[in-house]
């Protein structure tokens, strides 16, 4: 759905928003539970809150009356309309915007409050990275989310919302909330929760670098099939491994090659075919190193038998589909020519490469972004919000 079909949706059904009786607060006992909760949530009164998705404003309300600065972001026009009208009266001010650039300043928020949105945004890690950008030192995300529905169901868990926000969370709380009928003014049986996430000091960021032999014969390509290992077991892989303290990465290759598939390669013999940062479903980023070598010189024997059950060569213009998704798309990329990929993984993905899934290739261009680098990770623009 496009950005102006999603506008004119919610515009639709901004008039009937508030019938939901989580939406609207409208009943005494279920607004005074969220207000209770709002108390729990956020930090001291006055603090700067910054609801994003704000809808008709009806959470907005609530943290306005407790005494807190609040701005609301919605990117329905209707929504936006309704939910000045309904914060008449306070200091609030509400916003037109899409939650996932919101129009405001970075560091200008004690508080990023957002309900049952996340799930529904296209890169929901990336989106997360943005709004802890938002907050003060000291901060917090308050995340209302939960998977609803039973035939088909949506949304996010709460085990791997806690995976998302692990890289620049000092600490995050996860309370569930779907027994607590007087929020949503009937029972429900889905998931609900609340996730309190409290950003620290920024941390330098370190990553796990591996190396892998894209070893050659011809159009082939040797892969081996992983067993017994804990990880992307029984799908296939090029023959990879860590690098260990003291090490370069070229030495790195050169060792795993040994280890692993018994071949002895000299530095001149190998060249570098890519390099690729990578992210497992719910994992930590690594920086991957392809590296290329020519395997017709070369008899390659399975050296770890107890972490591989088989080797084999298969065409590189028509990989398996049983591979481990970055591998797959590294070798993929180098059989394309390109040389930087990113390849990050979002919570819930599957890890083997899923012909029907989504695409988590990002083609960095020597020298320049390329197109699609460029359109998902440009610069947002400055709003006149942002003056200091």
């Amino acid at each position: 759905m496009g950005s102006s079909s999603t506008d004119a949706y919610w515009d639709s059904m901004a008039d009937r928003f508030d019938e939901e009786p989580d939406h609207g607060l409208r009943e005494p006992a279920v607004r005074e539970a969220w207000a209770a909760r709002l108390r729990e949530w956020l930090p001291a009164v006055p603090a700067d809150v910054l609801d994003l998705g704000c809808g008709t404003g009806s959470l907005a309300r609530l943290a306005a009356e407790q005494g807190h600065r609040v701005t609301a972001v919605d990117r329905s026009p209707r929504m936006a309309a309704l939910a000045r009208a309904k914060l008449a009266g306070t200091e609030a001010r509400v916003l037109l915007g899409d939650a996932a650039e919101p129009p405001v300043a970075e560091g200008r928020f004690d508080v990023v409050l957002v309900r049952h949105l996340l799930w529904a945004l296209p890169d929901p890690v990336a989106v997360l990275r943005r709004w802890t950008g938002l907050l003060r030192r000291g901060g917090r995300l308050v995340l209302v989310e939960g998977r609803w529905g039973e035939a088909e169901p949506v949304g996010i868990r709460a085990a791997e919302l806690a995976a998302m926000v692990r890289p620049f969370a000092e600490h995050t709380e996860v309370e569930q909330l779907a027994h607590d009928t007087a929020l949503w003014g009937r029972p429900v049986h889905d998931e609900r929760y609340v996730a309190v996430v409290r950003s620290g000091p920024p941390r330098r960021h370190t990553e796990i670098v591996d190396v892998h032999l894209v070893l050659r014969r011809g159009d082939e390509v040797l892969l081996g099939r992983r067993v017994d290992t804990g990880y992307a077991d029984g799908l296939l892989h090029a023959p990879s491994g860590h690098v260990e303290d003291g090490e370069d990465v070229l030495t790195a290759l050169i060792r795993e090659a040994r280890e692993e598939v018994g071949v002895v390669l000299r530095p001149e013999e190998v060249s570098v075919a890519l390099v690729m940062q990578h992210r497992a479903p719910g994992g930590r980023e690594r920086i991957g190193w392809f590296f290329v070598a020519d395997g017709g010189a070369h008899e390659p024997v399975n050296r770890e038998p107890d972490k591989c059950s088989e080797l084999g060569w298969f065409p590189l213009h028509a990989l398996p589909d049983d591979m481990v998704a970055y591998c797959r798309a590294g070798l993929e990329a180098y059989r394309a020519g390109e040389r930087f990929v990113l390849h990050l993984h979002d919570p819930g993905d599957a890890i083997a490469h899923d012909p029907a899934g989504p695409d988590r290739a990002v083609v960095l261009a020597d020298g320049a972004c390329s197109t699609m680098a460029a359109t998902k990770y440009a610069e947002p623009s400055r709003r006149e919000d942002d003056t200091p």
